[in-house]
């Protein structure tokens, strides 16, 4: 069989199967989400020849789709589960089933051709599995302090008992973090350059090159996008609404926030950005927001550049 040049394959992930889609019209099939499974997509995606395969994040259960389709030499684009949802809602799509699901993401292939992204390679998933377990705990703690202030005398050891666990787990999954990337000599590098930046700490560097390996290979536009930081026009007629910020990698902007709380302090280009817009009378959100996306574009002509704090060329990042 051979198959169109212009062909965009959906495929919908769940935890047992995967549902595709050959195009928005095209068949549709479906593929136990295993190793026989993954195996039969490949043979069948090769046969067709497809130009792009779309499928969204789906909280990790995508990566083993992705990795197989993309060591086949198959292109891979997967986009934000928000824009399928909006672009299914705009394309009058409202009826939800895999299957529609999958001819839905093969349509927005098609019509924005969403750029394929690279293969994370090992050291890279490992970094993001241990950073995303990091975040998991943190949330665990943060809801059991929360209960413990309002638990009941009888229940408030066995809570107590938990946060101290959680925190001691926490310590080790640091300790492995550390780690992993020390024994890299490529995490070492790019982590030596970003923690030389004040206010960067272990945190936002490790979620950078966990949550943004493209860091250092895109303008200032294209990252500030892609961490969610870029601000959006509402303007519609003569009217003139607020620029907002929204979509984006909700980890990386979340690190990129709390980074951006010690910068204004201690970092002499960012806190003089804030004190700059503040006394020009902009609310102290948006002076922040402006703070990150300042942060960011320093910390990616950086990595572009090769340089740390004391070397890099600041005027060129602003």
């Amino acid at each position: 069989m051979t198959g169109s040049s212009e062909l965009y394959v959906g495929i919908d992930v769940a935890k047992a199967r995967v549902d595709v889609a050959l195009g928005r019209q095209g068949a549709v099939f479906q593929v136990a989400r295993d190793d026989k499974g993954l195996a039969e997509l490949v043979k069948r995606l090769k046969q067709v020849e497809p130009k792009l395969v779309v499928m969204e994040a789906t909280g990790g259960l995508q990566l083993p789709v992705a990795a197989a389709l993309s060591v086949a030499g198959l292109s891979v684009a997967v986009v934000n589960p928000r824009q399928a949802r909006e672009f299914a809602r705009a394309a009058g799509k409202l009826a939800k089933t895999d299957a529609l699901d999958a001819r839905v993401l093969a349509h927005l292939g098609e019509a924005l051709k969403p750029p394929a992204r690279a293969l994370l390679d090992e050291e890279t998933r490992k970094l993001e599995a241990l950073l995303t377990r990091r975040r998991q705990m943190v949330e665990m703690l943060v809801a059991e302090k929360n209960r413990l202030q309002v638990a009941h005398t009888a229940a408030r050891p066995l809570i107590q008992k938990h946060i101290d666990w959680l925190q001691l787990q926490l310590k080790e999954v640091d300790k492995d973090l550390g780690s992993a990337v020390r024994d890299s000599p490529m995490w070492r590098g790019k982590d030596d350059i970003l923690r030389s930046v004040p206010g960067v700490g272990p945190v936002l560097a490790i979620t950078l090159m966990a949550e943004l390996p493209e860091l250092g290979q895109l303008n200032r536009k294209q990252v500030a996008a892609l961490a969610g930081v870029a601000p959006h026009a509402c303007d519609s007629g003569t009217l003139k609404g607020k620029r907002m910020v929204w979509g984006g990698r909700a980890a990386l902007r979340a690190a990129l926030y709390m980074a951006t709380l010690s910068a204004v302090r201690c970092n002499e280009v960012v806190g003089a950005l804030y004190e700059r817009l503040t006394k020009a009378g902009k609310p102290k959100k948006v002076a922040l927001v402006a703070c990150m996306r300042k942060l960011l574009t320093i910390l990616n002509a950086m990595v572009r550049t090769k340089k740390h704090w004391n070397e890099a060329d600041l005027a060129s990042a602003s």
